[in-house]
Parts: C-alpha cells; sequence; structure tokens
C-alpha cells in the first residue's frame, strides 16, 4: 500500500470534487436558517475554533520550516529521512496487522522492518520496497475499527489536527508504539523527533495548498482526513458509499433550475 502521506494529496482533490458538487447543500436554506449539521461532525462549533487556532501556529511555525526544508534539503536526503522514518513507525503496523488478524501481513511487514534496518542502514533506504515489499500501514485506530467500533465525531485536537473520537483515543498507543521513544538519549531523540516532523509538513505542502484554497478549508479538511481514514481501514479499497450522492440527487430534484 502506498504512503499514507502520498496518499492524502489524491484524497484532498476527490473531497474539493465532492465538496463543489454538494455546495448547495452548504448553502442557507429557503427560510434564511443554516443547513442541518452533519451526522459525523456535531461537535462542528467547538471544531472550526480550534482549527483556526491550529492553522494559525502551523502558518507561522511548520509551514514554514517546511518550506525552508523542502526549498534548501535536497530530494536524495528528504527521500532518506521519509524513508527513515517509515521504517521507525513498521512496529506500529507489525503490532496491529497481527492485532486485526493479517498473520500474512504481520510477517511480511515484520521482514520488511527487518530487511530495511539492516541492508538499508538503518531505514534510510528502502530495499524493501525495491525487492516488492510494500509498506501496509496499521494503527490502533484502524484495529479499533476492524473490531468493530464506531468512529465517534469528527474532532480537531489543538496541535494535533483532525481525528475522529475513536483514533483521538489511540494517539498515546501509537505514540507507546515508536521505537524512537525509548532511546535514552533525549537530546539526539528531541531532534530526530523535529526533523521527522516537519519532514511529513513537508510532504503535506501539497494536500494543505489545496485545502488552503477551498471555499470552506474546515469542510475540505474534514472530507479529506474521513475520506483517508475509509482508504486505510479497507485497506484501499472501501465499500461504495451512496448517502452523499443520494442527498444530493434529492436536492436536484427539489430544486431543478438550481442544477
Amino acid at each position: 500500500m502506498p504512503d499514507s502521506v502520498d496518499r492524502l494529496a489524491g484524497l484532498v482533490l476527490a473531497a474539493l470534487v465532492c465538496l463543489q458538487l454538494g455546495a448547495c447543500a452548504t448553502q442557507p436554506t429557503a427560510d434564511g436558517s443554516k443547513p442541518a449539521r452533519s451526522p459525523a461532525d456535531p461537535w462542528e462549533p467547538l471544531n472550526r475554533p480550534i482549527h483556526t487556532f491550529n492553522a494559525a501556529v502551523d502558518g507561522v511555525s511548520l509551514r514554514l520550516l517546511a518550506k525552508g526544508y523542502q526549498k534548501v534539503v535536497p530530494a536524495f536526503m528528504r527521500r532518506g529521512v521519509g524513508n527513515f522514518s517509515r521504517n521507525l513507525r513498521a512496529p506500529l503496523h507489525i503490532i496491529n496487522n497481527f492485532l486485526q488478524g493479517k498473520i500474512g501481513s504481520g510477517f511480511k511487514q515484520t521482514g520488511r522492518f527487518v530487511m530495511n534496518t539492516t541492508f538499508g542502514i538503518g531505514g534510510l533506504m528502502d530495499v524493501a520496497a525495491d525487492a516488492g515489499i510494500d509498506v501496509e500501514i496499521e494503527d490502533f485506530g484502524q484495529t479499533l475499527a476492524v473490531w468493530g467500533v464506531p468512529d465517534g465525531p469528527f474532532v480537531i485536537i489543538p496541535f494535533f489536527g483532525p481525528r475522529t473520537l475513536r483514533d483521538a483515543t489511540m494517539i498515546p498507543l501509537n505514540f507507546l508504539a515508536d521505537p524512537l521513544l525509548y532511546y535514552d538519549n533525549a537530546s539526539v531523540r528531541d531532534k530526530v523527533y523535529l526533523v521527522r516532523l516537519i519532514d511529513v509538513r513537508a510532504r503535506l505542502l501539497p494536500a494543505r495548498a489545496q485545502i488552503r484554497a477551498a471555499y470552506d478549508p474546515y469542510l475540505a479538511l474534514r472530507e479529506a482526513y474521513l475520506q483517508h481514514r475509509r482508504y486505510l481501514i479497507y485497506d484501499g479499497d472501501p465499500p461504495e458509499d451512496d448517502d452523499f450522492y443520494e442527498e444530493f440527487l434529492d436536492e436536484e430534484e427539489e430544486f431543478p433550475e438550481e442544477a
């Protein structure tokens, strides 16, 4: 499965297309009242100001660092940082593949981790991908979803960004599965965390630019995140969801001249 961050840009574009198709549903109704709130986002009045806060903080910190990193650091070095970061997250994927009953994938991801750590110089080179062993992204939020735990409300967490409530509760476990947490040298560990964070933010620049350009960046972010998570939970093959299109077609029937 392709890397999660790289897949997000395409899903942002898909979300923006859906938002354009459904723009009439977000406009005030005939009597001037606001449209009904999305069932997936009952906390929208709280989420929006937190999203605004996060965007403001990002705009004066990580976004600037990421643009500088992308401009100054050569592509081959950025690729090595990305490979290293993905390799450090391998134990998270391994554990959750096994927890979801994907035994074959669990062993394959274990082999990928061993191969990249040994022959790939600690993961700086993705030799496993060259051998046809791609990363299969799984985390504890996805595991809960496979076990039948519902998404819960969409929520924006200060500094962490968008999550579902189910995914938000799993942040500590995802963090604990990172081998870097157990490295004793705090100075080196914190610097590696920072470089990893800047690298991820740099790879998100195209997707974030699309979101910022949207008519409603908050809605674009929400729909992109929910589609992205759905894609991961169903291993890239989510069941078709006709709810949005049925709602859109119903609106078309009610207002045929405005279509």
